[in-house]
């Protein structure tokens, strides 16, 4: 890797609050600073976040040698479940930006979905999300693609510079629940159980296990992993502006087909907690169809619209 390069200076730490609709509501005028792009060596890697990613990658290796169309049904089926209704909109619109309300005990079941893409527990999650939105393409923002493109991408995931505020400080609310609490702890484990019973369902089925491990687990995470972060990289740097933000947030329509709507970025960057993320007919949002979809049998309420 290229030679080493200090972290920009940063301003003196500011403990943030949890984002509030008067907070995060009104766009400002848009403005350019200066960034320091961050070069990252081997001795910044933090190896607990940086060794199961890695090694996920290495795995999809194995997935021409171990393919079958019910792996690859299960890692499509895994990769909406997981990433869509997990991350996308429980992570995100749920618990960081709390654009709907659920039942707990379907929050929870959707909270297990998201620690089943290896993409740290829901508070740690949560709260680097709204300091992101805190610090949208500033000094503070955790992954803007001012201090390069792959920074943003990847390399703020597997590097020990986590910036000057702990993102927990920025989910205290979420701290405060017990199951929350403990999932966040334990983020880990539900993943290593699910590979299991794929591993013995698929041996069950015929002999599939390590398929399904190999397409279910591996294929399904590592997809996952690059549209998220694309969704911080490339929704920062490409596309167009329907809103004049104080950032260089754009929509994109390629993350947001991958992403299930939430690469209409400057729309939700313009109205945060609006459960909608694609405003035009055709800015499809099937994150938002769902909520809609969950509203209709009583699982979802208080929706938050744009504007509000």
């Amino acid at each position: 890797m290229p030679a080493t390069l200090d972290p920009p200076s940063r301003p003196a730490p500011v403990t943030p609050t949890p984002p509030t609709p008067a907070a995060t509501e009104q766009p400002r005028p848009h403005a350019h600073h200066h960034h320091e792009r961050i070069t990252v060596t081997w001795a910044d890697i933090d190896w607990w976040h940086f060794t199961p990613i890695a090694l996920m990658h290495a795995a999809c290796l194995a997935a021409p040698f171990y393919f079958s169309w019910s792996g690859v049904a299960l890692a499509v089926f895994l990769w909406w479940a997981c990433g869509g209704l997990g991350i996308c909109l429980c992570y995100h619109r749920l618990l960081t930006h709390r654009s709907f309300k659920t039942p707990k005990p379907v929050e929870y079941f959707l909270t297990v979905l998201g620690v089943l893409n290896w993409q740290g527990g829901p508070i740690e999650w949560v709260g680097m999300h709204r300091l992101h939105h805190k610090h949208s393409d500033g000094e503070e923002d955790p992954h803007s693609p001012k201090h390069g493109f792959n920074w943003a991408h990847v390399l703020w995931v597997v590097t020990k510079y986590r910036g000057n505020v702990p993102p927990q400080d920025a989910a205290k609310d979420l701290a405060r629940d017990p199951f929350l609490r403990f999932i966040d702890k334990y983020h880990w484990a539900p993943q290593i159980g699910l590979a299991a019973l794929l591993y013995g369902l698929g041996q069950w089925a015929g002999g599939l296990g390590l398929s399904w491990v190999v397409w279910g687990v591996c294929i399904r995470m590592v997809v996952t992993y690059h549209i998220t972060w694309f969704v911080n990289s490339a929704s920062h740097t490409w596309g167009y502006r329907s809103h004049d933000t104080d950032d260089d947030s754009r929509n994109l329509w390629w993350v947001a087909l991958l992403s299930f709507g939430e690469g209409w970025h400057n729309n939700h960057h313009a109205h945060q907690r609006a459960a909608a993320h694609g405003r035009r007919w055709w800015e499809i949002d099937p994150t938002y169809l769902t909520i809609v979809a969950m509203s209709w049998v009583g699982l979802a309420k208080d929706i938050v619209r744009p504007g509000r």
